[in-house]
């Protein structure tokens, strides 16, 4: 199993709307067949491992790190591929939380008497490699993270005019890993007119579909001459208000950028990206933004870099801003873990409290 979740992960970014999924074909205590999945639409694990495995299947065991589908979508259902092979035993890492599945590739298998057995020590790990697809499943909207970088005491930025990173180089790399992992990445209006951002992928590594930018817009001020716009390919969508100025809107999708016109809350928003089967969103944006997102109950976890600096000062801008809250009644975070950037940053990932 330890072998199926490694080449899962070498499908993590290139999945997506799909699961990342490993498989491992055991016959007589020799690994005969090993595959993952990549492309939506291409064979999925279990079918890749097979056909290496070829008639050496018959009789064998296969781990899976997810339950194999038993429905018909791009491709046809695994569990019949298993059956067909004659595989005599399947252990799955935990049960697939697609509601058309959930427990009916299992149930598949053991009526054509494949035993069938959950490795539950290996749940969790199983669904962290796919927490954006699981949460997306179990919620019907889209798991968002909030990311920023900071300083020790907690400033996105210095007073106005004031520009520049925060933190270096290395820890910018490490957070290009997050968007090949997104996708989607949200910001404000307010980022774009400061930055003139890309907001792109510049990982170099493969991905299932271009990452989609989208930006908080209400009354359209993106300029036409701006990178985001200049660049776009499909990729740019733009939320914008009731009272944005139609000549504006369609001046902007003249040039190929999407605009969808709805209230400002952020609930509804993310709604729309879920219909569009996006799995995972990233906000990249300024203290507002971030302030908004929070409040809005639509931010899920957060990834905070922090560099080895302090900039101080009452117009220095915070990570979060908006009116604030009490002490006792702060956002708290949990399963927190603190990821070392040499030499000398860091960077903190945690889970935003849910009462349940």
């Amino acid at each position: 199993m330890d072998l199926a979740l490694h080449l899962a992960r070498q499908g993590a970014g290139r999945t997506s709307p799909n699961p990342a999924v490993g498989a491992v074909v055991l016959r007589d205590g020799v690994i005969v067949g090993r595959g993952f999945h990549t492309w939506a639409g291409v064979d999925h694990a279990e079918i890749v491992a097979l056909r290496e495995a070829g008639e050496l299947a018959r009789g064998s065991t296969i781990y899976l790190t997810l339950e194999p589908c038993s429905h018909h979508g791009r491709t046809p259902p695994c569990a019949d591929a298993l059956v067909r092979a004659g595989v005599a035993k399947v252990v799955a890492a935990m049960e697939d939380p697609n509601p058309q599945v959930a427990g009916r590739g299992f149930d598949r298998l053991r009526a054509a008497g494949i035993d069938v057995e959950l490795a539950q020590e290996y749940e969790d790990a199983a669904s962290r490699l796919n927490e954006a697809f699981v949460h997306a499943m179990r919620t019907g909207r889209p798991l968002v993270t909030l990311k920023a970088a900071m300083t020790l005491d907690g400033k996105i930025g210095a007073g106005s005019g004031d520009t520049g990173w925060i933190t270096s180089e290395t820890a910018r790399e490490h957070a290009q890993h997050l968007r090949h992992f997104s996708d989607a990445i949200v910001t404000g209006i307010g980022t774009v007119l400061a930055d003139d951002p890309l907001l792109t992928d510049r990982t170099g590594r493969e991905r299932s579909r271009p990452l989609l930018r989208v930006v908080l817009d209400s009354k359209l001020r993106i300029p036409l001459d701006s990178r985001l716009v200049q660049s776009t390919r499909g990729d740019l969508l733009i939320f914008a208000g009731t009272a944005a100025d139609a000549q504006r809107k369609d001046e902007l999708e003249q040039r190929g950028v999407r605009v969808v016109i709805s209230d400002d809350r952020l609930p509804a928003r993310f709604e729309c990206l879920a219909k569009e089967l996006i799995r995972s969103v990233l906000i990249e944006a300024g203290a507002a933004v971030n302030a908004s997102a929070f409040d809005a109950g639509v931010v899920d976890k957060i990834f905070f870099y922090y560099a080895p600096k302090i900039l101080g000062g009452m117009e220095s801008m915070p990570a979060v801003g908006g009116e604030g809250r009490a002490r006792d009644n702060p956002i708290r975070i949990e399963r927190v873990t603190v990821h070392p950037i040499a030499p000398d940053e860091f960077a903190v990932e945690g889970y935003v409290h849910r009462n349940r």
